[in-house]
């Protein structure tokens, strides 16, 4: 494990004291001197006050130690950088130290068990432990059973949701966060569905869960939605998805997504939105778009993930995770963490304010202006609840109904989205 510095320790009170003498023999002696022992009760009254706060301030603000597990690169340009640099936030906003591990995947580290990984961060001091993967799952829960009296994180995980099928209500530590990308993912699918001029657009999707399923549904609806605003038929949108097997590319293990994005450039779609960790999609779309083809990509997770191809890039959804991690991480510092859940929306004042919105959207150089404007319109409906695309009729992908007509999605039914919807092609289960 690495550990990373705090930043700006915290900076205690620094208390001066005034000295006050009688001097001279002329007749002002005695007042003089009853003026000085006045001041010099004063003054030493003040310095114990201020001494007392400085100390129960500096008990306080006792510097905290908090641990990080990465599934992936802490500089992928993608899901785990993101998450590393909400590490970072907090350790710029509250002088903490954090231990961080990455490349905790049964590839990169084949003998490690991320249960291990966090009583190792604990034994070195951490008393808060954000666990950032859905592959974390069952470590976090034992780590949390073994240590109650560490605060510990499940991005993103149900555990602490009283209506949640995994709920965990012997775990007071263990709360969960994770930001309502449903949204990002719908503005993501907004912009490709204005963008597209073959009427298909490809997803290249990394393992079959609830959440990965959510965010592919939730693409789709975007897309059909503003293919529809383009002046075009919904019912003719080609919208598939590929599955790699994993997070990120693992050689032997996954499929390679260099190779699903060309797959899915020769089958006609000319964008690719990706789900993933990583930036194949937007590499490849971009190399493809330099030899001459009219190709578009949307990438994932990370703010910076358009600097791969800005030429080609839509726009991308990504998450920030400091705001959240820091008022946890503050919380367990004053005493008042409680196991919550936490699925949180953007700030739609300012999705892209790096200081209160855990979800942000970047629109990209591959995004017209004309299209830049309906996008704008189309979060502006999000915002103020006008645009609500979870309403029915919605059928499975196998056509049984799942929202009746007007018939709107509860958080249950999106969270745990047992398959994909109809007009979405490809597997919806492993």
């Amino acid at each position: 494990m690495r550990f990373k510095r705090p930043i700006g320790l915290f900076v205690l009170l620094v208390v001066m004291a005034l000295v006050a003498a009688a001097c001279g023999s002329s007749d002002d002696t005695t007042t003089t001197t009853a003026a000085a022992t006045e001041t010099t009760a004063a003054t030493e009254t003040t310095e114990a006050t201020e001494t007392t706060e400085a100390t129960e301030t500096t008990e306080a603000m006792e510097p905290l130690t908090f641990g990080m597990l990465l599934v992936g690169p802490e500089n992928d340009r993608g899901w785990s950088q993101a998450h590393f640099e909400g590490g970072q936030y907090i350790a710029d906003n509250l002088g903490a130290e954090m231990i961080v591990l990455d490349k905790i995947n049964t590839s990169d580290r084949p003998e490690t068990s991320a249960e291990t990984v966090i009583d190792e961060m604990v034994a070195a001091g951490a008393t808060l432990i954000f666990a950032t993967s859905n592959d974390f799952s069952d470590a976090v829960q034992a780590a949390a059973e073994k240590h109650p009296d560490v605060s510990m994180i499940f991005s993103s995980g149900d555990t602490a949701w009283e209506e949640g099928k995994a709920y965990r209500p012997d775990l007071p530590n263990l709360a969960n966060i994770m930001g309502e990308m449903t949204l990002g993912k719908m503005i993501a699918g907004c912009a490709a569905g204005l963008t597209t001029q073959t009427g298909h657009i490809a997803y290249l999707g990394p393992l079959i869960n609830d959440e990965t399923r959510r965010l592919v549904n939730s693409a789709y609806l975007g897309a059909r939605h503003c293919y529809e605003l383009a002046g075009n038929d919904p019912a003719d949108l080609e919208f598939e998805v590929n599955w790699i097997g994993f997070w990120f590319n693992i050689p032997g293990f996954t499929l390679d997504p260099t190779e699903v994005t060309n797959a899915f450039i020769d089958g006609g779609a000319d964008v690719v939105m990706s789900g993933i960790d990583t930036t194949e999609a937007i590499v490849r779309v971009g190399q493809r778009a330099e030899a001459g083809e009219a190709v578009w990509a949307v990438p994932y997770d990370f703010e910076g993930s358009c600097d791969e191809a800005p030429e080609v890039c839509v726009g991308v959804p990504y998450f920030n995770w400091g705001p959240s991690y820091l008022e946890t991480a503050q919380a367990v510092q004053d005493g008042t963490f409680s196991a919550t859940w936490q699925w949180i929306p953007p700030d739609w004042d300012d999705m892209n304010n790096r200081d209160t919105s855990i979800i942000g959207w970047l629109p990209g150089d591959g995004l017209s202006a004309d299209a830049s404007a309906v996008v704008d319109t189309f979060i502006a409906g999000l915002a103020d609840g006008s645009i609500n695309l979870y309403v029915g009729p919605l059928n499975n992908q196998d056509g049984s109904p799942w929202l009746a007509d007007g018939e709107e999605a509860t958080d249950l039914q999106v969270w745990y989205a047992e398959t994909l919807l109809e007009g979405v092609d490809g597997p919806a289960a492993a």
